[in-house]
């Protein structure tokens, strides 16, 4: 699932392209269930005319303000993407939403899964507003994330990818975070002491700086993997330490990393360096 680098490095990307200040010409739904919240006719009709004034992000959704007060709210799930394509060109069976715009290009939605989903809105707070701060926002800070552990007694790995919690964390960027700061995903937050939860906090920092210097996480070569726009694959993959590495050595301490299920989710862990006390 793209994660916050990812989804950053899409918002970067679509900002270069010739896409803010063009009007909307046109939409097609080839899949009505990505559309969230309203008949595909509907959706179409509405966005149809709207100019694209910003591309952003919060959390893992990529947010596209447009005239007349509307929100586009994108959440790619597992293996949504954008393809940034001209007028005319073969539409993939994968693209399940085409939005058309005035020079010629169109956006489109390639999602294999069919989990993503897209929210127009004029009320954009009652999706986003539920999400918790961002990670590499002013917001987070030390002392705040202290006082957002105070009281929660939960397995930290969940509460991670919470995203009421925190947004923007997956897990890959969850399991090398935990292992930067030495904390095995099994513990429970109000186990974790000063110094553990100021290394959890810089290494939350430091591993989604490198994951949007690197222009994110791409994993292997399967069409469901993250691709930017433009099929760009993100080059993280070489600078992660933990995920996905089961069977190979720690980088720190040599130890064989292992493969565990935390809350239902695949976890990689080093057992010397991250100790379940």
């Amino acid at each position: 699932m793209p994660e916050m680098p990812e989804v950053q490095t899409l918002v970067d990307a679509l900002n270069r392209v010739d896409l803010v200040g063009r009007r909307i010409s046109g939409a097609a739904v080839y899949w009505p269930k990505t559309i969230a919240g309203m008949p595909p006719a509907v959706f179409s009709e509405r966005i149809t005319g709207c100019v694209l004034q910003a591309v952003t992000r919060r959390g893992k959704y990529l947010v596209f303000r447009l005239t007349r007060g509307l929100q586009l709210l994108l959440h790619l799930r597992m293996t949504g993407r954008l393809n940034w394509e001209r007028r005319g060109s073969a539409r993939s069976r994968h693209e399940h939403v085409i939005l058309q715009f005035d020079n010629d290009f169109d956006l489109r939605f390639h999602d294999t899964r069919k989990f993503g989903r897209m929210t127009l809105t004029a009320d954009p707070a009652a999706v986003l507003g539920k999400l918790g701060p961002e990670p590499l926002g002013e917001r987070f800070t030390l002392r705040h994330f202290q006082r957002m552990l105070a009281g929660r007694s939960r397995v930290v790995k969940p509460l991670l990818l919470d995203q009421t919690f925190i947004a923007g964390l997956g897990n890959i960027y969850v399991d090398e975070a935990l292992w930067q700061a030495g904390i095995h995903p099994r513990r429970i937050s109000d186990t974790l002491s000063d110094r553990e939860i100021a290394a959890l906090h810089q290494a939350i920092s430091r591993v989604l700086q490198k994951g949007l210097e690197n222009l994110g996480t791409t994993l292997g070569g399967g069409e469901g993997n993250f691709y930017s726009v433009a099929g760009r694959r993100g080059r993280n993959a070489d600078a992660l330490n933990v995920f996905r590495r089961t069977g190979r050595p720690c980088p720190r301490c040599k130890t064989t990393i292992e493969r565990l299920v935390v809350a239902q989710r695949a976890s990689h862990v080093c057992p010397v360096c991250q100790p379940l006390p």
